[in-house]
């Protein structure tokens, strides 16, 4: 299958990312720790102990690891260290894992308790964070800690519905400024101006995936997340572009020139419907298809085989919301169009396996119910 050489390959020539520890190849680590667990195949467990060679020594300290910047986006590799850990009972991945707990126990926070998004952008809560670090708090919080953060975590979403939800369209907005002083920011409400499609995908597989760290016996915490995620879900598949299956790089104007379907969104959105699914938060009969669909319509669509190699295009590379020496980044719908659009990119490549091993997952589960 087209999906699966384009995996093996990818895996096979990756290197990394960025030469410090980041979120990108923490994608693609998630990525194969979730192939290895759909197929067993040692190939993905080595790379993911080869990849982390260069980055944990032997006593758990890191290498290429910015101690002095808080930002929500070095959590994301947090998951990877703990399902190594649990793979190979190495303690030095144990140590890095609390290592990252350390420096988020003491990254700064919005009045209203969130995490800032980064030390550099104050006071600012962006969808992207909230999958960057609440999947690995909860896991940790679950395995390694007495559970009693949970609320911290669940509020942390609930402040995302109070102040970035858009009850009218369905969605919620990108970012938001609690200081409202942000040229990005609307004055009265801090939200930013519009629904990006990638932040979408990322607030709802953080949803899913901290519904899966939460431990199901303290239901009425695991059951906040799985409303908010149904209520998400349903608005967001009133987008779904019915030519090509797919969403669009900002959702709600799907007919405005320039505006196009994108692939690491769009594999977001069918990553979280696909493990829904086989969580029990939407039933199979109504949504496994639809989740089946979506991938499905990506890797026709956007899979492309050129001189023996697989190449996944149609990803935006890149977006964000200022600072203030960066006026392009505006929020704005012009803006998100005008950011570039390429292939192959680890965002979208880790979670095309993610989404991959869930469609495997969840069809053999059928195939024997």
């Amino acid at each position: 299958m087209k999906a699966e050489k384009f995996i093996r390959d990818y895996l096979g020539r990756y290197t990394r990312c960025k030469e410090y520890w980041n979120y990108e190849d923490g994608c693609v680590l998630e990525g194969a720790a979730q192939m290895y667990g759909a197929s067993g195949d040692a190939f993905y467990l080595d790379f993911m102990k080869g990849y982390m060679e260069y980055f944990v020594r032997e006593d758990g300290s890191f290498d290429h690891f910015h101690p002095n910047r808080y930002n929500l986006d070095s959590m994301k590799g947090g998951r990877a260290l703990l399902f190594l850990y649990e793979k190979t009972g190495e303690e030095k991945y144990r140590r890095a894992a609390e290592a990252l707990m350390e420096r988020l126990r003491e990254h700064p926070r919005c009045e209203c308790g969130n995490f800032y998004h980064k030390e550099i952008y104050p006071k600012q809560i962006w969808l992207d964070g909230l999958y960057m670090v609440m999947p690995f708090y909860a896991e940790y919080e679950t395995k390694y800690d007495k559970k009693e953060k949970y609320n911290d975590i669940i509020s942390q979403f609930e402040n995302v519905q109070e102040r970035m939800y858009d009850k009218e369209k369905g969605l919620c907005y990108h970012g938001y400024d609690e200081a409202r002083v942000q040229f990005w920011a609307d004055s009265q409400t801090g939200c930013s101006a519009s629904f990006w499609l990638r932040s979408m995908g990322w607030y709802l597989m953080a949803l899913v995936d901290t519904a899966e760290g939460i431990s199901v016996e303290i239901y009425e915490q695991y059951r906040k997340l799985v409303d908010i995620y149904r209520l998400l879900i349903k608005g967001m598949l009133g987008y779904r572009d019915k030519e090509s299956g797919l969403f669009y790089q900002v959702i709600d104007k799907g007919g405005t020139e320039g505006n196009y379907t994108e692939t690491s969104g769009s594999l977001m959105v069918a990553y979280s419907i696909l493990k829904a699914c086989r969580m029990g938060i939407l039933l199979k009969e109504k949504y496994a298809s639809v989740g089946m669909e979506i991938l499905e319509a990506v890797m026709a669509q956007r899979l492309e085989e050129r001189d023996g190699q697989v190449h996944l295009t149609g990803i935006c590379h890149a977006a964000g919301l200022g600072p203030e020496d960066n006026p392009v980044r505006d929020g704005s719908l012009a803006y998100y169009l005008s950011e570039q659009v390429g292939e192959d990119d680890p965002k979208a490549a880790g979670v095309l396996m993610m989404a991959y091993a869930q469609y495997v997952r969840l069809k053999v589960e059928m195939e024997q119910e």
